[in-house]
């Protein structure tokens, strides 16, 4: 039994149910008891692995995609950005790709609050100009080159599910000692009053208050120039329970073992990009697709001329998994974010192809 379990059970026996966005902040953000406090959890020896973690390609490609958006911008004095930046894995990649780029932005800024993965990050980016600020509100202001790969999914979330007269929210209480969901009684939630057109009897709809706030925080920093790129798994509208938990690669009971495992839910692409209306703001594009676009597979093949045997195998592997619609290549979404009147960054100046 998690330390965090106990805490958790006296706070609901004190006050009652908690919200689901509340429970999420507790277990992952603890300081004591945490799950981004306490462990590293990306890669093999983790709980789930990322597209940076998957192959360089991803970072090379997303760097050198910024670094057109900047240039097509007429190169103005940015900085560089990254929230939720787990190893610093992505960011190394970028600095590296764009390192021939006559002066391309090398001052990095990254959005991060465990103090743990800071100093995994710091390893990671020995030798570079990066500063670390907790949220995204403490950003510098604009110009700036932002990326954010698998950082809304992590976002606290409430659930609400449907009934005939409005909705209930779905919270976390206690049945018989052990943590149990349960449902409050009918209420009126005005941030939902448009979903009724779209939803029946019984259907789950999403909301991740932090969310929005934050793209609005990204967009008034990019409305004075820069670009923004955002992948994450989920889709253009919430509909369906998506909540989850990951532990040692494979999905767990998110209330078994509070701190122990990874929670997320899948991202509402229509809602991030609602946020930031002050900017322009791509179609949404599939990951796979938009790595086609930006070249993934002849960078792929240059690569592997250079390999062989299980290297080379693992190198094509690494290819499918970020690409094929079967793996990362559909679930994964990406959306750009440039000022008004901007072009697009490559790879998002198309038609979406969802």
């Amino acid at each position: 039994m998690s330390p965090l379990r106990d805490l958790l059970a006296r706070q609901i026996a004190t006050d009652g149910p908690m919200s689901l966005a509340d429970y999420m902040q507790t277990c992952l953000l603890h300081p004591d008891h945490g799950y981004y406090a306490t462990r590293d959890p990306f890669g093999v020896s983790g709980d789930f692995i990322t597209a940076p973690e998957v192959s360089q390609m991803f970072g090379e490609l997303l760097g050198l995609c910024l670094a057109q958006a900047w240039m097509d911008q007429g190169q103005p004095d940015a900085y560089l950005a990254e929230l939720g930046p787990g190893r610093g894995t992505l960011m190394k990649d970028v600095l590296r790709a764009t390192a021939r780029i006559p002066n391309f932005p090398r001052k990095v800024v990254l959005v991060e609050a465990s103090a743990h993965l800071r100093s995994v990050q710091a390893e990671a980016l020995a030798g570079m100009d990066v500063d670390w600020v907790d949220h995204a509100s403490a950003l510098p202001d604009g110009p700036v080159l932002l990326i954010a790969n698998e950082f809304f999914d992590a976002l606290p979330i409430r659930q609400f599910v449907r009934d005939h007269k409005g909705w209930s929210e779905r919270r976390v209480g206690l049945l018989n000692e052990a943590l149990a969901f349960g449902l409050t009684e009918d209420t009126r939630v005005d941030a939902l009053s448009d979903r009724l057109a779209d939803t029946g009897v019984g259907d789950v709809v999403e909301v991740c208050p932090s969310a929005a706030p934050i793209m609005t925080e990204i967009a008034a920093r990019i409305s004075d120039g820069g670009a923004g790129i955002i992948i994450d798994y989920g889709d253009w509208r919430s509909l369906g329970d998506t909540f989850q938990a990951l532990e040692d690669h494979a999905p767990v009971d998110p209330l078994a073992n509070p701190g122990q495992s990874d929670l997320t839910a899948h991202v509402d692409f229509e809602a991030l990009s609602s946020a930031a209306a002050s900017c322009q703001v791509s179609p949404m594009t599939p990951q796979g697709v938009l790595l086609e676009r930006l070249g993934i597979t002849t960078r792929a093949q240059a690569l592997g001329q250079h390999l062989q045997g299980e290297a080379l195998d693992q190198h094509i592997a690494a290819h499918r998994r970020l690409t094929h619609p079967a793996e990362m290549g559909t679930l994964f979404k990406a959306i750009a974010i440039t000022p008004r009147g901007a072009a697009l960054p490559p790879g998002f100046d198309l038609a979406s192809s969802t």
